[in-house]
């Protein structure tokens, strides 16, 4: 990524995208807290990730904690939280894409860090970190990262689509 923070604007299309999502009940539990690139929350943000994350993400535009609440209201369980705001995440890495950005998912980070240095409520889970940014040249990333930008191989949907019952073995 080029390290250039992202505009008001770029972050705006962003959220109205996630906020599209289908979601229980129109429930919509995600809560999306971002940092801007070059600012003193984006240096707390960075420090809940784990080094090798760090390594990638020094040059992200915007870093994201992406969060569900764990209820409907104070108290009745929301069994499909997570799912909805998968729907919300994956909502908002498509118009990245389409916005010609970087958006990359992230699950080598300290929740607990975050979940402290944010003021996260108990009922609310932290599902992951995402980094956002404009794209960059391939010369700025550290060597061991370069060959790995590129699409990753994804298994056959054979591997995971299956008529009727599970199967077995």
């Amino acid at each position: 990524m080029s390290g250039e923070p992202l505009s008001d604007e770029e972050l705006a299309r962003l959220f109205e995208a996630a906020r599209f999502a289908p979601s229980a009940g129109n429930s919509q539990p995600w809560r999306f807290l971002y940092a801007l690139a070059k600012s003193a929350e984006f240096e707390q943000f960075f420090s809940f990730l784990n080094p090798r994350n760090q390594e990638w993400c020094v040059r992200a535009g915007a870093l994201l904690v992406v969060i569900s609440k764990t209820t409907f209201g104070a108290d009745r369980p929301s069994p499909t939280h997570a799912f909805d705001t998968g729907a919300a995440w994956m909502s908002l890495a498509l118009q990245g894409s389409r916005m010609g950005l970087v958006v990359h998912g992230l699950g080598g980070f300290d929740a607990e860090a975050a979940r402290a240095g944010l003021g996260v409520p108990a009922d609310h889970a932290i599902q992951c970190m995402v980094a956002v940014g404009k794209p960059g040249r391939l010369e700025d990333l550290p060597e061991s990262f370069r060959a790995r930008e590129q699409p990753s191989e994804r298994n056959p949907s054979s591997s995971f689509a299956f008529r009727g019952r599970f199967p077995r073995g």
